[in-house]
């Protein structure tokens, strides 16, 4: 039985796309994005972030982390990620330079940059996240 059903390697990640501001409020931005992965085996497992450290212009303002999520066996696959960055951090003293060379590229920097954790049968592995995208703002 066990052989039929075996873990030959671990999901691979992809990538993360779609990052996009889906909501701007006087109190926060949020921010979503999608982890992407293939899982190539038989069975499942359960993947979830570990803190990935949300930096705009250079700066890091939030964290992400989420519940766990079931990992569907031979597919791809995609995670969402979200976050909520409070607009006081964004438009503090400290940020001012970037935020001024923002507003007028209509564009801000956003990097990822944590771990994804995949665990299945007391195995698990920590997938890297290291990305930076510039994203379109609305003013």
């Amino acid at each position: 039985m066990f052989n039929s059903c075996s873990v030959r390697e671990k999901p691979e990640f992809i990538n993360i796309e779609n990052i996009q501001v889906v909501k701007s409020t006087s109190k926060y931005i949020t921010l979503t994005a999608d982890a992407l992965f293939i899982n190539p085996n038989d069975i499942g497992g359960k993947l979830k972030t570990d803190g990935i450290n949300v930096v705009i212009n250079d700066r890091q303002l939030a964290s992400v982390s989420t519940q766990s999520f079931e990992v569907p066996a031979k597919q791809e696959f995609s995670i969402p990620l979200k976050v909520d960055i409070p607009t006081d951090s964004i438009f503090s003293n400290k940020n001012l330079g970037g935020l001024i060379g923002s507003l007028f590229s209509k564009r801000i920097k956003v990097q990822y940059q944590g771990d994804i954790i995949y665990q299945v049968f007391g195995f698990s592995y920590a997938y890297k996240v290291d990305l930076t995208e510039q994203i379109k703002i609305k003013l």
